[in-house]
């Protein structure tokens, strides 16, 4: 053994014989950034590579669907990193408007017995900072924990002083050139958060309510009406029929009475009316539906609020006071009295929008709000995907963006909360308006705008902002437009779309030059995983039972393009038993004397050039996999190199070369060492804490202060066809004899004598000795008299003398046995396929499984019947 290789062996002592995450994670990433491993500079010469983290809540922790998503970015910035380019993983958090203040807001009812109203806004915002001091390092040390190779020195918050000054601009130049402007239009209200909502922050779902036909007005001048809202009629304004409907032309024109209210409203004609649906007429209520709302645009009519913030009555009469449900069930009740309601249906299934926050039945309200004009932002978002300025993954995701950027109507940016960007509008005691910018100062006298902007609104410029913007910095320069956005297929309406807007707007071009959108995890049955289903897995949990790099090489191994995810314990399991793989393999080849010290061997062995010639087809493979973002496809790749081709065949081929001694063993360690360090790198991205483990006890690399985290990514090297075919053709002799010697009831540790024809024309004849040390067969000597012969190939045949290796009555004992079970299942699933009825009824799954348990029966029983006759012969 060389020197190098007695040095690669002492290191070895230095691993336990066991995987311990906990004995590793916190002490490598400790160190990475002690060492400033994942720090970027504004001003190198390398070529930039940026991805901005979709910012967590500061309000919550993080779920698995953050775990996969950082898992998927740290990824591939640690990859770039490695192949040489300035990588920023640049983090920070959200301020989550309407989340945090509500958090805040239940801790004083809580603990306090008081609102925020009784602490008044700035004692009360106050507190919502003290707040996010105390909880914002809960969320930034999960970070941690999960691996997030960020640069924390750059970490920013969507309302620190730099980001707020970055929205006062854009705020201002909107409004300067009139994309900003305040107007009372329909929007969504959610009367728990006590604000409005945008369209992409209402989820919709379809809830079982009811359906009220009632009828207006009295006699030939009375018209019928249905709703799912039967409280809405107190605002009605107006009943509306098509202006081609004869069955109500004689009422176009005239007014009806309003039951309860002594309003008379009129009969309009809109084309907006669907005659054929339901009795051909619609109520009118413009403050409360944004359709009706356009109507009553269109005819004048009066808006009648009817309800306040909270979804309380306010209109006058019997109903003040109710709730909007309580009115709801006491108005059908009146005009059920009343003899008024014509017909009810219920259940009446009805999509209903919920707020996603706190999942309140949203209210359509009018309201004075402010607006961004979205129609050019739009259109710039929307031609960026088309002129290929950015390019989205999976590619069918593009149709979904456009469905969406497209048809966008304008942005409901004002929320009437406490905790946020306060709206930089000013207004004069005579009902003078003035937008403030960053550095200017309100008119003395002048009240601000108490709302604040929509969350998403400050979110909107984050690829950005966090770079210093509006500012010319050198890290604007140096990393914008980012390379990449990751994020969830959900977010795309969000956010995504947003910063495309804002970024183009602002910058002049698109912010990212790739989106990669994942999907959704899901549990082993396919169901989206909820803490109100049960079914949810803590990462932080995962970590703390099977490690980090086995929480992230769980989601990076299922993460598909235009596929949701799978997670389990189950799959998490597998991943760590990988990991243990992996650092069982690597002490093998230490105790072997791998080393990474000198050339490869100019005339490496046949097993030594077809394992490298595996390892350049897997690197060019997962280069290719990563650069289409086919995580899955790319871990799969690297799964099936190691475990397949290094651990299973390649450790066992190179056994009685090491054994051996000499020259070969020494080429052979080196090209050990070659492979277990490039597979280590390839695998570094996604699972990086037991790689550089194992990595720095390969090369020594921690005496010299190195870290794998910037070890140079494998260049993938010519790939050697022929050594392939022929390590192929050895591995299908060797499976085959060691099947025929095991059907044979010989034991592995027996050895057989054996000749071998063939293996020249199979081109493997300087492997027979290999071939004999892997299968345990020995020379023929006098006398040789073969019991079997078998044909592995065309080419090769192994002729067998298995007398007196077996003990053939113990061996018949066990075949008929076998025979019996294999008999036994194969009349059992025999009577159940002939059984019309079950076939009938049964899943077709079911029925296809019996089938397969059939056939197994079927080849066990022949494969018995044969081994008895070779025993009998």
């Amino acid at each position: 053994m060389t020197d190098a290789a007695k040095k690669t062996t002492t290191r070895e002592t230095h691993l336990s014989k066991s995987y311990e995450p906990v004995s590793v994670e916190a002490r490598r990433y400790e160190k990475w950034v002690a060492d400033g491993r994942f720090k970027a500079a504004d001003d190198s010469d390398r070529d930039p590579y940026c991805i901005v983290i979709p910012p967590p809540n500061v309000t919550g922790q993080l779920h698995l669907g953050h775990a996969l998503n950082h898992t998927l970015i740290d990824a591939m910035v640690r990859r770039e990193r490695m192949r040489g380019k300035e990588a920023l993983f640049l983090p920070g958090t959200d301020h989550a408007g309407i989340s945090t203040q509500n958090v805040v807001e239940r801790q004083l009812a809580d603990k306090e017995g008081i609102s925020r109203h009784d602490l008044g806004r700035e004692a009360f915002v106050e507190r919502v900072w003290e707040w996010k001091a105390t909880y914002h390092d809960r969320i930034t040390s999960q970070m941690k924990k999960i691996g997030d190779g960020v640069d924390w020195d750059r970490e920013r918050f969507t309302l620190d002083e730099g980001l707020s000054h970055a929205v006062q601009t854009i705020f201002k130049r909107l409004h300067d050139d009139g994309m900003i402007y305040r107007a009372e239009r329909i929007i969504n209200w959610c009367p728990r958060c006590m604000t409005a909502l945008s369209d992409a922050e209402v989820e919709h779902s379809d809830d079982a309510g009811e359906l009220v036909s009632m009828r207006y007005g009295e006699g030939e001048n009375s018209i019928v009406v249905a709703t799912t809202r039967l409280e809405t009629m107190l605002g009605d304004t107006a009943v509306a029929v098509h202006p081609d409907d004869e069955r109500y032309a004689h009422l176009v024109g005239r007014t009806v009475e309003l039951p309860f209210t002594g309003r008379h409203i009129p009969v309009v004609a809109d084309e907006h009316v669907d005659p054929e649906f339901g009795s051909g007429a619609v109520k009118v209520t413009p403050a409360h539906d944004p359709n009706d709302f356009a109507i009553g645009e269109r005819h004048g009519l009066e808006s009648i609020l009817i309800m306040d913030e909270r979804g309380v009555i306010t209109a006058h009469g019997p109903f003040q006071g109710l709730d909007r449900f309580e009115a709801r069930s006491a108005i059908a009740s009146a005009l059920r009295a009343d003899g008024r309601i014509v017909a009810e249906k219920r259940p009446y299934i009805h999509a209903v929008g919920h707020c996603d926050r706190c999942d309140t039945t949203v209210e359509p309200r009018l309201s004075k709000q402010w607006f961004v004009k979205i129609e050019r932002l739009a259109k710039l978002a929307g031609d960026a995907v088309r002129n290929g300025d950015t390019k989205i993954y999976p590619p069918e995701m593009e149709k979904r963006y456009f469905q969406w950027v497209d048809n966008l109507l304008d942005w409901c940016i004002s929320r009437q909360l406490w905790w946020g960007h306060r709206i930089p509008i000013w207004y004069g005691p005579d009902g003078e308006q003035v937008c403030v910018g960053p550095g200017e100062e309100a008119p003395e006298g002048y009240t601000q705008d108490p709302d604040v902007l929509d969350t998403w609104f400050s979110s909107a410029l984050w690829p950005f902002s966090t770079l210093g913007w509006p500012a010319e910095t050198a890290a604007l320069k140096k990393f914008y437009p980012t390379a990449s956005l990751i994020t969830g297929q959900d977010i795309i309406f969000f956010w995504v779309v947003r910063m495309m807007m804002f970024g183009t707007y602002a910058m002049g071009e698109v912010p990212f030059k790739e989106v990669y959108l994942h999907g959704l995890i899901r549990d082993k049955e396919g169901k989206k995983m909820s803490k109100s289903s049960g079914n949810g897995i803590d990462p932080l949990e995962v970590v703390d039972t099977y490690g980090a790099d086995a929480l992230r090489y769980m989601l990076a191994r299922d993460a598909q393009p235009g596929s949701d995810n799978t997670a389990s314990i189950e799959l998490a399991e597998i991943a760590r038993n990988f990991c243990n793989k992996l650092w069982n393999g690597t002490r093998f080849a230490l105790m072997s004397g791998a080393t990474v010290e000198g050339d490869l061997p100019e005339s490496p062995s046949l097993i030594d050039r077809w394992i490298l010639s595996r390892l350049s087809r897997t690197v060019t493979a997962v280069d290719a996999l990563l650069d289409q973002y086919e995580f899955a496809k790319a871990m799969d790749a690297l799964y099936h190199f190691a475990w397949d081709d290094v651990f299973d065949w390649y450790l066992e081929l190179t056994k009685p070369v090491l054994a051996e001694g000499g020259r070969p063993a020494d080429d052979t360690r080196r090209v050990i060492g070659h492979v277990f360090d490039q597979l280590l790198r390839l695998l570094h991205p996604v699972i990086p804490f037991v790689t550089e483990e194992l990595w720095l006890s390969l090369t020594g690399g921690e005496e010299r202060g190195e870290s794998l985290t910037v070890a140079a990514w494998p260049a993938a090297g010519e790939a050697d066809a022929e050594s392939e075919r022929l390590v192929e053709a050895l591995q299908h002799l060797v499976v085959e004899v060691r099947r025929f010697r095991d059907g044979q009831g010989v034991k592995p540790s027996q050895s057989v004598a054996a000749a071998l024809t063939g293996l020249s024309d199979a081109g493997l004849d300087g492997q027979e000795r290999l071939i004999r040390t892997l299968v345990r067969l020995d020379e023929p000597g006098e006398g040789f008299a073969p019991t079997a012969e078998l044909a592995v190939s065309d080419q090769v045949s192994v002729a067998l003398d298995t007398s007196g290796t077996i003990d053939v009555a113990a061996e018949r004992a066990r075949l008929e046995k076998a025979l019996k079970a294999a008999q036994k299942e194969l009349d059992g699933t025999t009577k159940k396929l002939g059984n019309e009825a079950f076939l009938s009824k049964a899943p077709e799954a079911v029925v296809e499984k019996i089938r397969t348990r059939k056939a197994t029966a079927e080849a066990d029983i022949a494969r018995a019947t044969a081994q008895l006759q070779r025993l009998d012969g």
